[in-house]
């Protein structure tokens, strides 16, 4: 009997020490991140969280490997407050990983998408620039053999996008190119218009902000380029002085004047490239122009957009757009 109650308090003993590996809280009080490196057994994950101050015992993950079972994924790890080890092994098997969230609205061109990545901490704004104008190779399938692209712009699709805080320039330019790819894929995007369409898109995407207007601004453009008239479009204005590192907040009669291949005041066609990276409805747009005679078109005071046939009805919208402004 006294053996058999010494094996009791014993087994007492190993619950109530199990249990409180298991269940009481434990870890940092802090930001602690930990990497699992890819093909790291459930003991040495156990190790390597105990080391880290993450759990109280190595023991712990040991137990649950053999209640729960389950695969614990590689990546890293975020822990700020003590939590049962249970909670840490379930976050790892769930694969429960740390990101950060990248947000790219539609129509930010390189240069707002490089400043948000270097706000959201992933790299140096200068570094992005310079790794998109280096890895044009990533869309180099998306267009015939004849054309080459010397940026990315274009092609770098609007989405919010979770990346590792370790992840490169690359790696982000990849998932962005990505995105495009299947988008283009779900609007029978043809290798041989990619690069007139995504130029279309980008010019859309910066002159209105209705999706219902988009095809009409779409047909304004279609019509003036088949007549040889000039685009006359403020944002090429915009962009060809961001190339040029002269942008000043505002257009400038200079800036008019400039020689830029992306003036589209002083050159008919359209621009050398896109000018930002366009959204699904800008790029379903340039595919789908609406059939008009509309040559002009002006935002009114609401934010719609006025169309016009001819350059008269076009001063009157524009002088209508003038008087509202001034109340």
């Amino acid at each position: 009997m006294k053996l058999l109650a010494i094996l009791l308090l014993l087994l007492l003993i190993a619950a109530g020490v199990a249990g409180y590996i298991l269940y009481a809280p434990y870890g940092p009080a802090s930001e602690t991140f930990v990497e699992v490196s890819p093909g790291t057994g459930a003991s040495a994950i156990g190790a390597q969280m105990a080391r880290k101050g993450i759990i109280r015992s190595r023991y712990g993950f040991d137990i649950l490997q053999l209640r729960r079972g389950g695969t614990l994924k590689a990546g890293e790890y975020r822990f700020d407050h003590p939590v049962p080890v249970g909670e840490v092994y379930d976050r790892l098997v769930q694969g429960d990983v740390y990101t950060r969230a990248l947000s790219i609205p539609e129509g930010f061109n390189i240069f707002d998408i490089a400043a948000a990545v270097e706000a959201a901490g992933f790299a140096k704004r200068d570094d992005f620039l310079a790794a998109e104008r280096r890895h044009t190779e990533l869309i180099a399938d998306l267009l015939p053999p004849d054309m080459r692209s010397e940026s990315l712009e274009g092609y770098l699709f609007p989405d919010t996008y979770r990346f590792s805080r370790h992840a490169t320039p690359l790696q982000i330019l990849t998932a962005m190119v990505h995105r495009f790819r299947q988008v283009g894929a779900q609007l029978g995007l043809e290798r041989q218009d990619t690069k007139r369409t995504v130029i279309m898109a980008s010019l859309i995407e910066k002159e209105v902000g209705q999706d219902t207007e988009r095809p009409l601004v779409a047909g304004v453009f279609v019509n003036r380029l088949a007549r040889s008239i000039p685009l006359a479009t403020d944002p090429t204005v915009i962009y060809a002085a961001l190339l040029e590192n002269h942008w000043r907040g505002t257009i400038y009669a200079s800036d008019l004047q400039s020689t830029s291949p992306y003036n589209t005041y002083k050159h008919t066609g359209l621009p050398p490239g896109p000018i930002c990276n366009p959204g699904i409805a800008a790029l379903r747009a340039a595919l789908h122009p609406a059939t008009t005679e509309y040559l002009y078109f002006v935002s009114d005071a609401a934010g719609h957009t006025r169309f016009s046939v001819d350059l008269k009805q076009h001063a009157q919208q524009v002088q209508a757009y003038r008087q509202a402004t001034k109340h």
